[in-house]
């Protein structure tokens, strides 16, 4: 009798260290898709903040012409913080998001096929976004500001 108690040792012990890898293995998993669903959220607020830029320009013809549009996104995607920015160069302009307060590049971005001033940053938990766009000499400016 003596040597069957080490076998259910072995066992027990055996089934802990399975169940621990199983523990560990569906955590992991869980946290990954977590993640890529804060990706995808965050990348569609970038497309919809260029293509209500974009809306706001193609609205925006008038000379001496301002326009205001409230943007319509959550204050935090999957409980965290998050930036947007509105940038350009001398080829076009572009809107870029990240998570967190810092505000850096990513990489992350949404071309604009315009040739437009764009400037301006928001970030979440602090106010509503507010985009605007000027007309003058021939120059639009797209500006991205809290309220």
């Amino acid at each position: 009798m003596a040597s069957n108690i080490p076998s259910y040792m072995y066992s027990l012990f055996a089934s802990l260290i399975i169940g621990s890898i199983l523990v560990c293995t569906v955590t992991v998993e869980t946290g990954t898709i977590r993640n890529n669903a804060n990706q995808q959220q965050i990348e569609n607020i970038q497309h919809y903040v260029a293509a209500q830029a974009l809306t706001l320009l193609s609205q925006t013809t008038i000379e001496d012409q301002n326009t205001t549009q409230f943007l319509d996104i959550p204050s935090t995607i999957g409980n965290q913080r998050f930036w947007i920015r509105l940038a350009n160069d001398s080829e076009s302009a572009w809107v870029e998001t990240g998570f967190y307060i810092n505000i850096t590049s990513t990489g992350s971005i949404s071309e604009m096929p315009v040739k437009v001033v764009a400037q301006g940053s928001f970030l979440s938990g602090s106010g509503r976004p507010v985009l605007t766009c000027h007309y003058t000499n021939q120059i639009a400016t797209l500006t991205l500001t809290q309220e």
